[in-house]
């Protein structure tokens, strides 16, 4: 190889290359953005609507009919599910694996523009398209409860919304059971009569007299200026002193058929927390953003603000998935520390404590190394990416581990530790190129791996090219240039052993004693009766299938894990309001609530089914 003598020769800039990938790939491992699962593209778009009062039979027969027959002839899809509900429906989009989303969502969004014109005009809203991706889903909920009145709580979830969206790694805080504001006026039929007036007439007046309107702007000739028209009320005391009619020298005011007052649109939804009622923010991280540096500063803004807040209020964290991916990250490191130990222990047993040495700086400049590809990738580091790198713990030594022990053979026979370390990287760089190359080759085929699962495992054989590549890159240019510098001429782990391995070239292997020695008569003996070997080798290939067949206890592509987090669907026939709702949930809360080790119980109600 002719970068081996090269960079052997320039021990001050490889060395200096060295310390530059592991400050880097540190850096790379504290700063890539870490979550639970990979962050993958979902091929499902869903496209909901809504028309209130509208049946099941009449959302299918008025929304659903129309709409999938704009979205049939949407290239690359898959399949098209169909759901009709009270006061609406939802189509549910699966396309092929590999579909371009962004292209996905422009068709979709084509259809839908297509369908309008056969939809009803009463529809509350216009359709809209959805798209499933895992970013989108909320990282952490914050439950707002307390024996305090509805306005405050949701005054105070707003100011919070408000202050949680300013975080840039935040994308939004949607709050559940946030009613919107309204203002109620309440006519007294009597006196509307008695002034000559109808209810049209004052739903006319309402309309006009509420609305902005641009001005314009006025030139004078020697300067300009905007002229505003003050239409929309601002206050309540503006509506109520708002004239309706005149008679003679009196006027009419909404004052004087009518009263004024605060109030809420009628609730859609219930939220409620360890049974009282509750307002809920769901926050939703930006697509790439650190989980786990997010959910921290909503904690801090959280606690920064209930410290003004009425002491009443509770306020309780829950769905935290920094919790979870912080307990993962930590068992997983845990074990990859574990396998680097055992590692270290039977190199140190092997090759002595200088050479394990050398052998060590291959692990950590191997992992950082793929990191900070992996950093430079734009990917994450997540339990895949990380059971990766444990996989790739024995393997990544191997290089290093064959060229430190011929390079002590060699320096066993008298050789100049420069040279010996030359030598050994270039004799042994063909076996070492070729061994991580049938290894790579065998993982190479997982990134061509098709559909949702192939997504999510990409990550592995990404992790282990990365990090294998780099084993590469440290067992051929950087353990022989530490080697040459920091080597020992004659320190060795069984010099007699290493002599006579030597004189083997030439010599005799019988000669070999010990542990070595034993190997090689078990190996001349299988050299010997070779039909034997083979026949042992695909017996024992069809044995062990044929003994998991039979005893083993079957497959299942993911482990059966205890949850933290269980949900609870109530569904029950006929058509109930959200308050019936809410009252059938409840029952179900309070039986939830007797269970021992709960630690929140978070209940909705409404919508399109009542769940806790």
């Amino acid at each position: 190889m002719n970068l081996i003598r090269p960079a052997i020769d320039r021990t001050r800039t490889v060395l200096a290359t060295l310390l530059l990938l592991l400050l880097t790939g540190f850096y790379a491992y504290h700063a890539i953005p870490k979550e639970s699962s990979p962050d993958i593209d979902i091929p499902l778009i869903y496209v909901s609507m809504s028309l209130e009062g509208v049946s099941p039979e009449d959302a299918e027969r008025l929304l659903l009919r129309p709409m999938e027959q704009e979205l049939a002839g949407i290239e690359g899809l898959k399949e098209m599910r169909s759901t009709a509900f009270q006061n609406g429906g939802n189509v549910l989009l699966e396309f092929q694996a590999g579909f371009d989303k962004d292209h996905a969502l422009d068709d979709v969004r084509v259809a839908v523009d297509l369908a309008k014109p056969e939809l009803p005009d009463s529809m509350d809203r216009d359709p809209t398209v959805n798209e499933v991706n895992f970013s989108l889903f909320p990282i952490i909920a914050i439950t707002l409860s307390g024996d305090i009145p509805e306005r405050t709580l949701i005054k105070l979830a707003r100011t919070l919304q408000d202050k949680l969206e300013a975080v840039d790694s935040v994308l939004e805080a949607k709050i559940s059971g946030n009613r919107e504001e309204l203002v109620e006026v309440i006519i007294d039929p009597t006196l509307v009569e008695s002034y000559n007036l109808s209810g049209a007439d004052l739903v006319s007046f309402f309309q006009r007299s509420n609305r902005l309107i641009a001005a314009g702007k006025l030139d004078t000739g020697s300067g300009g200026f905007v002229v505003k028209v003050p239409g929309v009320f601002e206050t309540a005391s503006e509506l109520l002193d708002m004239p309706l009619v005149v008679f003679g020298d009196s006027t009419v005011t909404i004052r004087d058929i009518a009263e004024v007052r605060r109030s809420y649109k009628d609730p859609e939804t219930f939220a409620r927390v360890n049974g009282r009622p509750a307002v809920v923010l769901d926050v939703v991280k930006r697509s790439g953003e650190n989980i786990i540096n997010t959910i921290d500063r909503v904690r801090d803004i959280v606690n920064v603000e209930k410290e003004s807040w009425p002491s009443g209020i509770e306020v309780n964290f829950i769905l935290d998935e920094s919790k979870t991916i912080k307990e993962r990250l930590s068992d997983l490191q845990n074990n990859m520390i574990s396998a680097v130990l055992l590692v270290m222990i039977v190199v140190v047993a092997a090759l002595g404590l200088r050479a394990a040495g050398l052998v060590g700086v291959a692990i950590p400049g191997s992992f950082l190394t793929g990191v900070l590809v992996i950093f430079l990738m734009g990917l994450t580091v997540n339990v895949v990416v990380l059971f990766a790198l444990i996989l790739s713990v024995g393997m990544l030594v191997d290089g290093a581990i064959v060229v430190v022990e011929y390079a002590d053979r060699k320096m066993a026979e008298g050789m100049d530790k420069k040279e010996a370390y030359a030598r050994a990287a270039e004799r042994m760089a063909w076996p070492i190129i070729a061994s991580t190359a049938t290894t790579l080759a065998a993982f190479a085929p997982l990134l061509f791996w098709p559909g949702i699962v192939g997504e999510f495992m990409r990550y592995m054989p990404l992790t282990l090219i990365a990090v294998l590549s780099a084993s590469l890159a440290m067992a051929l240019i950087f353990v022989p240039t530490l080697g040459a510098l920091l080597g020992k001429e004659g320190e060795m782990s069984d010099p007699a052993t290493m002599k006579l391995l030597s004189a083997a070239e030439t010599g005799d292997l019988n000669a070999i004693k010990g542990m070595t020695g034993g190997y090689i008569k078990f190996l001349n003996g299988a050299l010997n009766h070779p039909l034997l070997v083979v026949l042992l080798c695909v017996g024992l290939l069809f044995g062990i299938n044929i003994a998991y067949g039979k005893f083993g206890k079957g497959v299942e592509f993911f482990p059966n894990i205890e949850p933290d987090v269980v949900s609870v669907l109530v569904h029950s026939r006929g058509n109930y309001s959200v308050w019936e709702e809410k009252d059938l949930v409840a029952e179900v809360e309070e039986r939830l609530l007797d269970i021992e080790g709960l630690d929140v119980v978070y209940s909705t109600a409404g919508g399109n089914i009542g769940q806790s």
